[in-house]
């Protein structure tokens, strides 16, 4: 691969940038999602300030890489992210998230996962990548396994939420 390109024909991938604020804030705060990013409190503004101004460290340096899901309207509509980078294993946990219900559902996260399967695939070099989706969550299980993931294990009773105890699955995707 000569170029690396995050595009796709109807979302792109991008660095997050100071003007990201208000949406990093918004998508943070958003408690509707708290549970799948294990979130417990709100984030300030100071924060994801702070955050936003050390989101250029390399992967490599922060184990992490957090990009925005953007249309070509330059509309950021969600992030993508890879987690617990482990250079020396070749292999990264990913995330996703559209923020707003009036963009799921419309081929945006699977157009973002696939451009990050590609760039993680072709570009760093992994061997494979893992995710951890609720029993629950439908949309997130088709997603993966529409993208190749095939389910590795199941937590038993891993995650509170709402006074009772969730599954949660691993799925993985291995560069063949």
């Amino acid at each position: 691969m000569d170029r690396i390109s995050l595009k796709g024909n109807g979302v792109y991938l991008r660095a997050l940038e100071p003007e990201d604020l208000d949406f990093v804030h918004a998508v943070e705060n958003d408690e509707s999602i708290w549970e799948i990013s294990c979130t417990l409190a709100p984030y300030s503004r100071f924060l994801i300030k702070q955050y936003l101004e050390n989101a250029h460290q390399d992967i490599y340096e922060a184990k992490q890489l957090r990009l925005v899901i953007s249309t070509y309207n330059n509309e950021a509509i969600g992030l993508i992210d890879l987690f617990d980078f482990d250079f020396k294993n070749k292999r990264a946990g990913v995330g996703i998230v559209v923020k707003n219900e009036k963009n799921r559902q419309l081929g945006y996260g699977s157009e973002a996962l696939k451009i990050l399967i590609d760039y993680c695939f072709m570009h760093l070099g992994l061997h494979q990548l893992y995710c951890n989706i609720s029993e629950e969550n439908d949309v997130s299980l088709k997603l993966f396994r529409n993208h190749g993931f095939e389910k590795i294990g199941l937590k038993k009773d891993w995650s509170y939420s709402n006074g009772v105890y969730k599954n949660e699955y691993v799925f993985q995707l291995i560069n063949k």
